[in-house]
C-alpha cells in the first residue's frame, strides 16, 4: 500500500470514529513507564494519544508520530487545551520510511499491526537503535483477536515476544530483553463493548 493509501485508510477509521474527549494511556506503558524518569519519547502510531498525553502530562517531551492527519490533528487540539503543547509535537508520518531522530529515552510500539505489508521487524530495529544508552524500547503486541479486531481471521497466529526479540536479532552485548512476557487485562473497543484480551510485551533497553 503507497502511503497516500495508507494515509487514507487510517483518515477513514480515525474520521469515522468520535474524537475521545479523554484518551486513556495503554496499561502496559503505564506499568512500565511510571517509575522511569522523563526524557525524550517517540510514540510509534499514537492513534486516540492517550499514550502522549499520559507521558507528556508527567513530565515526558513527545514526539508523537501517526500516518494519519485526523489523529494528529486531534492529538495537537487536544495537547493545546491540556496545557501540553510544549510538550507534545504529532507529526503525521508514514514510519515504514523513516524514524525522525534525534536519539530518545524511550520509544513506544503499542499494537502494532496494519493491514498492508510493513516491515515491522526493520522498524524495531531501528527503533532500538534510536535509543539513547540506557533508553527503552516497549513493543506491546496483540496475543488474541479483540471483538472489535480489523482481523478478525480465526489463523491467525500472533508471534511471542521472545519470537519479535529475535527476529530483531540485536547485538547482546548492546541490547537486554528486560521483559518478555503475556499478560490479561480487560479491554474497551471503540463502540465501549469490553473483552478480556491478551498483550505480548517486550522490553527492551539499550547498554548504558
Amino acid at each position: 500500500m503507497e502511503r497516500s493509501d495508507a494515509a487514507q485508510y487510517w483518515d477513514t477509521v480515525y474520521a469515522g470514529r468520535p474524537a475521545p474527549a479523554d484518551p486513556r494511556p495503554n496499561d502496559r506503558l503505564v506499568e512500565t513507564v511510571t517509575a522511569l524518569p522523563p526524557g525524550d519519547a517517540l510514540d510509534l502510531g499514537c492513534g486516540g494519544g492517550g499514550d502522549a498525553l499520559w507521558l507528556a502530562g508527567r513530565g515526558w517531551r513527545v514526539t508523537a508520530l501517526d500516518v494519519s492527519a485526523v489523529a494528529t490533528t486531534r492529538l495537537t487540539r487536544q495537547a493545546r487545551s491540556r496545557g501540553l503543547g510544549d510538550r507534545i509535537t504529532a507529526v503525521q508520518h508514514d514510519v515504514r520510511a523513516s524514524l525522525p531522530g534525534p536519539p530518545r529515552d524511550l520509544v513506544t510500539a503499542h499494537y502494532f499491526h496494519v493491514p498492508y505489508a510493513q516491515d515491522r521487524t526493520a522498524i524495531l530495529r531501528s527503533a532500538a537503535h534510536l535509543l539513547r544508552p540506557g533508553g527503552r524500547l516497549l513493543v506491546v503486541d496483540h496475543g488474541s483477536t479483540a471483538p472489535w479486531s480489523w482481523n478478525q481471521d480465526p489463523g491467525a497466529r500472533y508471534p511471542t515476544p521472545q519470537e519479535v526479540a529475535a527476529l530483531m536479532d540485536l547485538p547482546p552485548a548492546g541490547w537486554t530483553v528486560e521483559r518478555a512476557d503475556t499478560a490479561c487485562r480487560t479491554a474497551v473497543g471503540p463502540d465501549g463493548g469490553t473483552a478480556e484480551v491478551v498483550d505480548h510485551v517486550l522490553l527492551i533497553r539499550r547498554a548504558a
